[in-house]
């Protein structure tokens, strides 16, 4: 017997996971990435987290198909540009389709009725496993008793009377389980949506707003730097070494970089085809985030880190300028 679980990183999915396993079940992990998770690059590893558990793990990533849905969700936005249930929707659509080409006969997830505000009540999870043609075959283990029974309980493939009846945003039942399973706490949390941030949904916004067809690093790029809007022109400055690292990887061959000269800083981009304003302000953007005195100031531009071959004089930007510029 062979089950799909999705697999999180959260403790609630972690804990589902070993429930199905006790029952003699082979589970296989499915893992969906995307630019908008927390977790990525902080040395959270899902591979290593499966691993700990025991399971075999399928990673997919959300396509380009997901960027659709996002601009537009049929059911709409939570607080901020988390569209929760559209979300749920196309992950169990696409996990359904994996179970049938591996030949998985139900899938699971670590949901808890009650739990999260916008796609967890009961309501919503009936509605959400009927949008993903799933009606009466998602188990949900930490929940199950408080809901239908379906197709693997009525089957025999799970039995119900080991399954739970957690409810509500109290932590202590799962925590309890946690102790008897010893998952010690090393999971990241099922949350970690970029999509929920409140500054990350503005920049978002504002490429909506400017490009109709997106690339996928310029979604990338938004988890990067500071943001600034010029026209049609979007001046992002790195924060930190990290930032510095990634945003040249991830430009357009003919988009412009600057840096100070001289002095330690941030490197910019310029995406789009830049005016020689736009090259003026992110040239002082970038002098006032660099450790330059006040005065004039030179800043070096080009198309690549270890080209840039042009240089422009500017004064550092005034923090009035600043905010107008600013993407909020």
């Amino acid at each position: 017997m062979k089950a799909i679980g999705l697999f999180s990183g959260g403790l609630d999915s972690a804990l589902a996971i070993k429930m199905v396993q006790e029952q003699g079940i082979e589970v296989i992990a499915l893992n969906f990435v995307s630019p908008f998770c927390t977790c990525v690059g902080k040395g959270c590893s899902i591979v290593d987290l499966a691993k700990r558990l025991g399971v075999k793990i399928k990673v997919m990533s959300k396509g380009k198909d997901y960027l659709k849905m996002l601009r537009h969700p049929k059911y709409g936005y939570g607080k901020n540009m988390n569209p929760c249930i559209d979300c749920k929707i196309y992950i169990l659509k696409k996990a359904r389709i994996y179970a049938k080409e591996i030949g998985a006969k139900f899938l699971f997830t670590g949901e808890v009725v009650g739990q999260r505000p916008m796609s967890q009540h009961y309501k919503t999870l009936m509605l959400i496993e009927k949008e993903a043609g799933l009606t009466g075959k998602l188990v949900r283990p930490l929940c199950a008793g408080l809901l239908p029974p379906t197709e693997a309980e009525k089957k025999g493939w799970i039995d119900r009377e080991k399954l739970l009846k957690f409810e509500g945003r109290r932590r202590t039942p799962q925590l309890d389980l946690a102790k008897k399973y010893k998952i010690d706490g090393f999971m990241c949390g099922g949350s970690g949506c970029r999509l929920t941030d409140k500054e990350f949904s503005w920049k978002l916004k504002d490429l909506f707003a400017h490009k109709e067809r997106l690339a996928y690093n310029e979604v990338r790029l938004l988890s990067f730097g500071r943001h600034f809007r010029l026209k049609d022109n979007k001046i992002i400055t790195g924060r930190n070494q990290a930032d510095n690292e990634a945003i040249p990887t991830l430009k357009k061959k003919s988009e412009i970089l600057l840096q100070v000269e001289g002095h330690m800083g941030p490197i910019t981009l310029i995406e789009g085809k830049p005016t020689k304003e736009t090259i003026e302000i992110a040239a002082s953007i970038t002098a006032r985030y660099s450790d330059a005195p006040d005065g004039d100031i030179t800043v070096n531009y080009g198309k690549t880190i270890g080209a840039l071959n042009k240089r422009i004089v500017v004064k550092k930007i005034t923090e009035s300028r600043l905010d107008e510029l600013r993407i909020a």
